[in-house]
């Protein structure tokens, strides 16, 4: 029997980057949490030894089922994805399989065993594409250019019908680019761990482009806080930006991070991506008006300690 106030939590991705920061914080509060992952991004040095591990994919039907049956969670928070833009091109049935279908089995176990809140990990930069105007606000216009943008946007509609139809409420997360300990160099802010990676081993580090492309680099530490202030929260169901409205380009990141590692070291250049964004950068007034939440790393304190994790990664 759970304690008044404490709750049974499924982290899909609980193994990953971001989920397992998550994880340890619901931990740190009390909760109950059993993390399902399969491992194909995620490190089992990256798990709470609190937590309950099981291995296997949401794309099983069977297995979310089993685990749904057996366990009366309060909560899903889903982090669980093929984070890869690029691979999303290569192969965006795989794509779809995983971050639409997927969704969809948990969404389905969510209404059957009466899940009161579903929390999910979705992204900023590759829904809006390229701006109509900065920092985007949640109200900016959807439009995708990757099969992984449309997946998550695809998603969100899914959870807003489960919404409307079965009463489950939610919470949307928009992440802007993620960074931190723990960061695998894939996904869309892989470009930290990277940089960080290579100028640490003295290896050569690429930039795709002229380096005056700009993201909106939030810290792991403040995406966490996010999700504990959503647990907690009373009213409906809403869709939030987590970013910094910061705009931080290529070439600045590289030479932030090579002074911090102290290595003075010239990047190479070449030809850009096709399709990248020039320009990405979101608004965080509604999660700050509404959670009460705001960034409060800034991107020298960030890179520090993401660097201080390099060295010796655990």
């Amino acid at each position: 029997m759970l304690d008044s106030g404490t709750m049974k939590i499924l982290i899909t991705g609980g193994a990953g980057f971001i989920g397992s920061h998550v994880a340890d914080a619901f931990i740190a509060e009390g909760h109950s949490v059993v993390v399902l992952d399969n491992l194909s991004s995620g490190k089992k040095a990256n798990i709470n030894q609190k937590v309950q591990f099981i291995e296997g994919d949401i794309r099983d039907r069977n297995l979310i089922e089993r685990i749904f049956k057996k366990n009366n969670f309060d909560a899903v928070n889903h982090h669980a994805a093929q984070m890869d833009v690029r691979k999303s091109v290569e192969d965006p049935v795989f794509d779809a399989e995983t971050n639409i279908l997927g969704s969809i089995n948990l969404l389905e176990a969510s209404v059957k065993y009466s899940v009161k809140h579903f929390i999910f990990a979705s992204t900023g930069g590759a829904i809006y594409g390229e701006q109509d105007y900065f920092p985007a606000d949640e109200n900016h216009p959807t439009r995708p250019e990757s099969p992984y943008g449309i997946a998550k946007r695809s998603v969100e509609l899914y959870i807003d019908y489960y919404k409307k139809v079965h009463g489950l409420n939610y919470t949307i997360f928009r992440y802007a680019n993620v960074y931190g300990p723990r960061q695998d160099p894939h996904g869309e802010a892989g470009v930290v761990s990277i940089f960080a990676n290579a100028l640490l081993e003295n290896k050569t580090c690429m930039i795709f482009g002229d380096g005056k492309q700009t993201r909106d680099y939030v810290f792991v530490r403040d995406v966490v806080r996010a999700h504990l202030l959503a647990l907690n929260k009373n009213g409906g169901s809403e869709t939030f930006n987590i970013s910094t409205g910061i705009e931080t380009d290529v070439n600045t990141l590289f030479s932030m991070l090579s002074i911090i590692t102290g290595n003075r070291a010239t990047p190479n250049y070449a030809e850009a991506r096709k399709g990248e964004q020039k320009r990405s950068v979101c608004s965080f007034a509604k999660a700050e008006k509404m959670l009460g939440w705001k960034p409060e790393t800034s991107i020298e304190d960030g890179l520090n300690k993401t660097v201080e994790y390099f060295k010796n990664p655990r």
